[in-house]
């Protein structure tokens, strides 16, 4: 990494409910020792059906700001909402028929989800997301 050497994995582990995976690696030339992070590219492989039918890739980050937006109230709200958003795409990730989720799914699970963590979350989410 630091000097462009090829790398090997000495230590990995997966993180099931962040659905991501953890990686210690090191530099086969300079002996470099950092951490990598590897997640699926979901606005590759999921896609979201509007209102209307059309298809668009699924955007994380657009999930995340709306969670951030909704828990604004709360001190921490930034860790919270990276918690959440990963909590809301596991369950959309298993609702997802041939790669597919509607925006109806999408605004549902996100609503439930923050019902059952801070209500006065879930009704900010709620008015902004009809």
């Amino acid at each position: 990494m630091y000097c462009g050497g090829k790398t090997v994995v000495t230590n990995s582990r997966p993180q099931k409910r962040l659905r991501q995976t953890w990686r210690r690696r090191e530099c086969t030339v300079c002996g470099a020792i950092f951490s990598t992070l590897e997640v699926a590219d979901l606005a590759s492989s999921l896609r979201v059906r509007s209102a209307n039918g059309a298809l668009q890739p699924f955007e994380r980050d657009k999930l995340y700001v709306s969670i951030v937006a909704a828990l604004g109230h709360r001190r921490d709200a930034v860790t919270a909402s990276a918690a959440i958003t990963a909590t809301i795409i596991a369950k959309i990730l298993k609702t997802a028929h041939e790669a597919c989720v509607t925006q109806e799914t999408i605004r549902g699970t996100t609503a439930s989800t923050l019902e059952a963590f801070d209500t006065a979350g879930a009704v900010q989410y709620r008015a902004y997301h009809k």
